[in-house]
């Protein structure tokens, strides 16, 4: 079971190291359209100021044609747009995808039943990437 499910977030096990599960999901994004806005590289930050932290990337990415419709529907969905996923590796070296779960980001905005799958493609891009 997901460890952050209870907060909006779920993680999804990838059987690939980060940097593999950073570049396939970097993949199927271009091959979709779909622009990545940028790609934070947490763990790179930490080692320049001297710092170690296991492998953390956060991709930031959207679409207007499915981010517009949500923003005008329910305005404060911006607040939580672009998507984005975190590749992460855990302790015990096994790396994840974690996003918001599209159905807290409805609950939480409000956003409409009939765009939901606006936002719901990033269960489907996580799955994705992870396999």
């Amino acid at each position: 079971m997901a460890p952050h499910s209870d907060r909006g977030i779920i993680d999804e096990r990838s059987r690939h190291s980060v940097e593999q599960t950073v570049q396939s999901l970097t993949a199927l994004l271009h091959a979709k359209g779909v622009t990545l806005f940028a790609l934070v590289d947490h763990s790179g930050e930490a080692a320049k100021i001297g710092m170690t932290m296991p492998p953390t990337k956060l991709l930031i990415f959207g679409n207007p044609k499915a981010g517009t419709p949500l923003m005008l529907a329910a305005p404060s969905v911006a607040i939580d747009l672009p998507l984005k996923i975190l590749v992460w590796e855990d302790a015990r070296g096994r790396t994840w995808l974690s996003y918001n779960s599209p159905a807290y980001l409805q609950e939480r905005h409000g956003v409409p039943q009939a765009l939901l799958p606006n936002i719901a493609v990033v269960e489907t891009l996580a799955r994705a990437a992870g396999e």
